[in-house]
């Protein structure tokens, strides 16, 4: 079987552990994240919520720093979305109060467990709005941050692959504006992108659960 990739940082040494010899793949760019300047403002008494990876290195980048020293009133809670987005925090130094695999998941979790704080939800230019239109429905205090922006590239692929793997609703739209899904095996990271598939083709779509690179991978070889 031969795969495609829709991502162009992918980790060539788990890909080589987990197929062998097995599979060949390629790779492709469906999107350019370009990191917006920004100057950092006063986070005092408020929550702040990540959604992705690139999310949490623009906010670094700009010279964002939060609180989490928990003996201050004025502390910062972080909330995010997604294991990768919780690690790349720790990275930064910074823990998480509580994180969830899916935007859905994260806003009903706010809604019945923390109504009275005030949320900055740092993100790129085409996140979902999902918390968006949740949290002040409930009348909770939420302010949207568009901190980077994603540019949908557009690529016309030239080969013949068995399968397709897609990593975000926006690698899908970028990606099928010139390429056909059909008849290929379809492997998606969450049920956001899922979603976003099923809006070019009605083949199968075998969705990762955990939101991982190498639970993708588990994916593709036991539907190989």
């Amino acid at each position: 079987m031969k795969v495609l990739f829709t991502k162009k940082k992918i980790d060539k040494k788990m890909i080589s552990e987990k197929f062998g010899s097995r599979f060949s793949y390629d790779v492709v760019d469906v999107i350019k994240v370009k990191s917006l300047q920004m100057e950092p403002f006063d986070l005092k008494n408020h929550s702040l919520i990540f959604t992705s990876v690139n999310a949490v290195e623009a906010f670094f980048e700009n010279g964002f720093k939060p609180n989490e020293d928990f003996t201050d009133r004025n502390y910062n809670k972080i909330y995010c979305v997604g294991q990768k987005t919780k690690k790349k925090l720790r990275e930064k130094g910074f823990g998480t109060f509580k994180v969830k695999k899916h935007a859905k998941d994260l806003a009903e979790f706010i809604i019945e467990n923390s109504a009275r704080e005030k949320f900055i939800h740092f993100c790129g230019n085409l996140a979902l709005d999902v918390l968006n239109n949740a949290l002040p429905l409930q009348n909770i205090s939420y302010r949207k941050v568009v901190i980077y922006e994603t540019e949908l590239l557009y690529p016309q692929v030239h080969g013949d692959y068995d399968a397709i793997a897609f990593f975000s609703p926006s690698g899908v739209r970028s990606f099928a504006k010139y390429n056909s899904l059909d008849g290929r095996k379809i492997f998606s990271l969450g049920n956001t992108t899922s979603q976003e598939v099923k809006n070019y083709t009605e083949n199968r779509i075998y969705t990762s659960r955990e939101s991982s690179f190498e639970d993708m991978l588990d994916l593709i070889l036991k539907y190989d």
